[in-house]
């Protein structure tokens, strides 16, 4: 089993779910539509039978570094080595992120810096948390992922070849070069071919859209670039349409490596979100706050009655209840941690921090 680092992620979203790259360049987790959805990439819980979607030089890199761009959730992960450097930009456009929607996008660019490097995409999703097959059709530049009426859409600057049900491509990127792949889901109809101008606008409003956001803190202290780099990460842990934050957007995760306290994060705690919403308010994002107090007053509403009980302690982002608990006995778990959970049994629990 191989297994990177928690620690050696980095986190691209639409505020309506978000995908973790590794410093290698590897999506090793996404959940489609939203966060709580079952995963289509899931190699961080099961280095067999998860699924990803590797992005890197073929040759192994000198070194790696991973950074944001300024004031925005774009992702770029730099490799370095022998014959050149090139990096992949990582990012998920934001459209319209109050509405509900299946649309998720997953842009990932490569750019060359210097010299030239051999790239190699691997696209493996694996439905359902593993649990369901797909079918692939490949076209030219184009693919479609289908399983049990989902279906994800793959587009690229480069030819892509069948490996199986996955999807392989290589090709070599100079300096002032770029090769792309767009990944979508909830798109209808036959898939059609990228260029480069429709990669750079979405490039470009997705930049802007994080500025425009950040634009809006007044934080002046000493600490600005770390704070509003929190900001950003609590954002894209919000759920746009209703307000609701996940604690966290990962399942599964041990608390020990080698442990069984691997619980599911994909929800929101009364408790937690309002601390993240009170830090976000400090710093002057008051839609947030508003938003986030719309929904936990629909939550009061619907206990409100004779013999109604306490607010439950968390609930999914839509304000629903049902958080049932299960095993995935398939997966070996993050370094062979086990078992892995998804659902929340706790939600049953009587916590009276809730109010304060």
């Amino acid at each position: 089993m191989s297994y990177p680092a928690i620690a050696d992620h980095g986190m691209i979203g639409d505020l309506q779910s978000v995908a973790l790259v590794t410093t290698d360049g590897t999506i090793d987790w996404f959940c489609c539509p939203r966060f709580d959805s079952p995963s289509v990439f899931a190699s961080l819980l099961d280095d067999r039978r998860g699924g990803r979607f590797a992005l890197a030089p073929v040759a192994p890199a000198r070194s790696t570094k991973q950074m944001y761009m300024p004031d925005t959730a774009i992702l770029v992960t730099r490799f370095l080595s022998e014959s050149g450097i090139a990096e992949v930009v990582d990012f998920m456009p934001v459209d319209r992120p109050q509405v509900v929607s299946d649309r998720r996008r997953i842009v990932r660019v490569v750019r060359g810096i210097r010299g030239e490097a051999e790239f190699e995409a691997r696209v493996e999703p694996r439905f359902d948390y593993g649990r369901q097959p797909h079918k692939l059709h490949i076209n030219g530049t184009t693919a479609v992922f289908e399983s049990n009426g989902q279906r994800l859409c793959l587009t690229s600057l480069s030819p892509l070849e069948r490996d199986g049900d996955d999807v392989r491509s290589r090709y070599t990127v100079r300096a002032g070069e770029t090769g792309g792949m767009v990944l979508e889901s909830g798109a209808a109809g036959t898939p059609q071919p990228i260029g480069d101008g429709q990669i750079i606008g979405l490039y470009l409003d997705t930049e802007a859209y994080w500025e425009r956001w950040i634009g809006q803190s007044t934080y002046r202290g000493r600490w600005r670039e770390a704070v509003e780099r929190s900001a950003i990460a609590l954002k894209l842990m919000t759920y746009a349409p209703s307000g609701g934050l996940v604690a966290a957007p990962t399942a599964g995760l041990p608390e020990q490596v080698g442990g069984s306290r691997n619980w599911d994060y994909r929800f929101t705690w009364v408790r937690d979100g309002s601390l993240s919403v009170y830090a976000l308010l400090g710093l002057g994002f008051t839609e947030e706050a508003a938003a986030f107090g719309d929904w936990l007053r629909a939550r009061v509403e619907e206990r409100a009655g004779d013999g109604s009980g306490p607010l439950r302690i968390m609930y999914r982002v839509d304000g629903s209840s049902d958080l049932t608990e299960e095993t995935l006995d398939h997966l070996d778990g993050y370094m062979g941690s086990r078992p892995v959970r998804i659902g929340n049994a706790a939600a049953d629990h009587l916590q009276l921090d809730i109010y304060g």
